[in-house]
């Protein structure tokens, strides 16, 4: 095949999937996950049911595919931050705040849907990253002066990302940044 229609064909299929995601990441919203069917997946998508069974075996999976996408998204924000100027002390207040905002965010997803969610091996290694990268800030911190160095970093980060994990039980942005200068004040060096 021409490189054109490779690269038409693989657009296609790139709006296809995307619509799939959204359509059914909207219905779940509005009706929870039981009351979704792939029939009204393809019909809200403009798609055939034929067509939807090509891309996705059932609205579980296409809701994995979604959460997928959306932790990648997350960890990408969260890198962002990490990496931009500043100092360790600054990049790690950043991170562990849009961590708690996120916490806050999922908080919204019902009990069920989260269940399913949460299965995946994306989640996992997912954690495994956010780990990594805190890890390193954590380091960059003990080794600028900004972070106590009585306390192993694998340590601290462990009683970050548990103690911002709580966030998401949180109503208000004011209540999730005194959550994060609380957890940043456990961290300074004492004086």
């Amino acid at each position: 095949m021409p490189k054109l229609w490779d690269e038409t064909i693989e657009e296609h299929r790139r709006a296809v999937r995307e619509a799939v995601l959204r359509t059914t990441a909207a219905l779940v919203a509005e009706q929870g996950l039981r009351g979704v069917t792939m029939s009204r997946i393809a019909q809200e998508s403009g798609i055939g049911r034929a067509t939807l069974y090509k891309y996705f075996p059932d609205v579980e999976s296409i809701m994995m595919a979604w959460h997928e996408r959306r932790i990648a998204g997350h960890l990408e924000e969260l890198a962002e931050l990490r990496d931009r100027p500043g100092t360790p002390g600054e990049r790690l207040a950043a991170v562990l705040e849009r961590f708690a905002f996120i916490q806050q965010q999922r908080h919204g997803h019902g009990g069920e849907l989260s269940a399913v969610l949460h299965q995946g091996g994306h989640v996992a290694h997912a954690e495994q990253q956010l780990r990594h990268f805190v890890r390193g800030l954590l380091a960059e911190g003990v080794r600028a002066g900004e972070v106590r160095d009585d306390v192993a970093p694998d340590e601290l980060t462990g009683y970050c990302l548990h103690a911002l994990s709580g966030a998401g039980g949180l109503s208000s942005g004011a209540a999730v940044r005194r959550l994060v200068a609380v957890t940043l004040s456990g961290l300074r060096p004492s004086s």
